[in-house]
């Protein structure tokens, strides 16, 4: 079941292997929509003990960095440790 949240962007861990797929290009084009339109689809997180995981959502989580956003819609979900 996932969980509705809004969280600091701050609070959120990027694993190493999903940091290496970030593609700046597909960042930019992202933060120009979220300037028109908002974010439009949530990322989603797991909990690890007190922090939060990024599961999917890295060129989103990227481009509210980009803009300066302090907090980011997400879905919380129960998903497998990888």
């Amino acid at each position: 079941m996932m969980k509705r949240e809004t969280l600091a962007i701050a609070d959120i861990y990027v694993p190493v292997k999903r940091r290496a797929t970030l593609d700046q290009k597909r960042v930019e084009e992202i933060a120009t929509s979220m300037l028109d339109k908002g974010q439009q689809g949530p990322i989603l997180v797991r909990t690890d003990g007190a922090r939060f995981v990024l599961v999917e959502g890295l060129h989103r989580l990227e481009a509210a960095k980009a803009l300066g956003e302090k907090t980011i819609f997400c879905f919380l979900v129960d998903a497998p440790k990888h």
